[in-house]
Parts: structure tokens; sequence; C-alpha cells
């Protein structure tokens, strides 16, 4: 499948980037799936938390927003800081995967208006 048009190419039709944004969004949400996937094991795991509790935790820490619940244990601690580090970079990596196909498509209007 090719990557992208150059410059030099016309715009891609409608149709076809709806089809490549959702390739896209299929992979950036698969990518966040797995991450909350590993949070939540991780959370069960390290910190000795329910299922329901691990899954809030992680997903709470994979948006950003912070832990929900005290962690007693040295490895739980461990994990969460670990976790949230690795939460910061996947969801900006979730977002510049998203929306990489926008930003081409704005940029390469762009060059075609400027060639016109």
């Amino acid at each position: 499948m090719k990557k992208f048009e150059h410059k030099s190419e016309p715009l891609l039709a409608r149709r076809q980037f709806a089809h490549r944004m959702a390739l896209y969004a299929f992979f950036a949400t698969g990518f966040l799936s797995i991450s909350l996937v590993f949070g939540t094991m991780g959370y069960a795991f390290f910190a000795n938390l329910s299922m329901i509790d691990a899954f809030l935790n992680a997903s709470m820490i994979l948006a950003g927003m912070g832990p929900v619940d005290k962690l007693d244990t040295t490895a739980g601690k461990l994990f969460a800081a670990i976790y949230a580090i690795y939460s910061g970079v996947a969801f900006l990596t979730f977002c510049g995967v998203l929306f990489t196909p926008v930003y081409h498509r704005f940029m390469h209007k762009f060059h075609l208006k400027l060639k016109d």
C-alpha cells in the first residue's frame, strides 16, 4: 500500500481519504487498547487490585487524569511510575498516528494551492 501521495500528485479522493483515516484510526485504537490491557494486567498483578479497579487506574493514567487508588506495594508503585511515563508517550503516539493523515492532507492541499 502506498503511504502518502507526493506533493506533485493530485489530492486523494474523499472516499480514499476516509479509507486511509479508518486504517490509521484502527491502528491507533489497537495500540491504545493494547496499552490499556498491559496497564490493567500490571495494576492487577503488581498492585493487587481487582480487575475493575485495575482497569480504572490504567485508563485514568493512560488518559492523563492521574491515579485513583492508593498503592500500598512497592511493586505496584514502581509499575505505576513506569506505566505513567509509558502512558504519556503512548497517548502522544496515539494522537500522532490518528492525526497524521489529516495533517498530510492539509499540507498537501496547501502545496497544491501554492502551485496554482
